[in-house]
């Protein structure tokens, strides 16, 4: 599967979290689209082009997951496991961003074969510090040449 080069796939269950993180990219400028679904499983049809999200113009395929670990019906480390099972997507960059600050939670997430794991600030200006890591992360992994 190609990937935009550009959308970041955001997979969280929380509203509020969407918004800050969505908010703190626009706010310094991040150049990548963010596309978030709520759950694992909108998450699963999205990746595989499936209904709601078949339109690739509209819902283009992400160069990036960012991924909370607790949510309902199907967790982060599920879905992760889904992602490095499947051989269209398992070199997809995945970056674990979740409240968790669980050892286990982390070990599993790097068992499962997560490129990060980052634990979801608390405040506005760390998210902020937050975008201009992913962004910088982003700019180095988006930018390489395909094969």
């Amino acid at each position: 599967m190609t990937a935009s080069k550009n959308t970041i796939l955001l997979v969280d269950d929380d509203p509020n979290d969407i918004l800050l993180i969505k908010r703190a990219f626009k706010k310094t400028e991040m150049p990548y689209p963010v596309e978030a679904v709520e759950d694992g499983e909108s998450a699963k049809a999205y990746l595989e082009g499936k209904k709601p999200y078949s339109d690739r113009k509209k819902h283009p395929f992400p160069s990036m997951v960012l991924l909370d670990v607790n949510m309902p019906r199907i967790s982060g480390h599920e879905l992760l496991k889904w992602i490095r099972g499947h051989k269209d997507l398992k070199e997809l960059p995945v970056v674990m961003l979740t409240s968790s600050k669980s050892g286990a939670d982390v070990d599993k997430a790097d068992e499962l074969g997560a490129n990060f794991y980052l634990v979801k600030p608390v405040k506005f200006e760390e998210y902020l510090e937050l975008a201009k890591a992913v962004n910088l992360y982003c700019s180095v992994q988006l930018a390489k040449p395909e094969d």
